[in-house]
């Protein structure tokens, strides 16, 4: 053992089950990011092919509106000075 005089300080009563602990929490911590973090583990578990998870996530999506205004200008109001948009600028529609 490279560190032999570890178990001086601590005892091997306490180090022990302190690394055994370590370990035990670390996997843990890998194994609950990998079922939170990837798409195909529960594929996996249900006996789906791997992906088509992705597939119905993606049709499942619905598309970001556009923006409505493709600039911004400043406004001066005298001593006030407005950031406003394109549709901030366009008068509205009178029916």
């Amino acid at each position: 053992m490279n560190n032999a005089k570890l178990w001086l300080v601590v005892k091997p009563t306490v180090g022990i089950p302190v690394f055994l602990g370590a370990v035990a929490v670390g996997s843990f911590a890998v194994h609950v990011a990998v079922v939170s973090q990837t798409s195909w583990y529960n594929d996996y578990l249900t006996g789906q092919p791997l992906g088509s998870g992705d597939q119905a996530a993606a049709a499942a999506m619905v598309a970001p509106e556009e923006a409505a205004a493709s600039y911004a200008t400043t406004l001066d109001l005298g001593d006030q000075a407005i950031l406003a948009s394109a549709d901030v600028l366009t008068p509205p529609v009178v029916e």
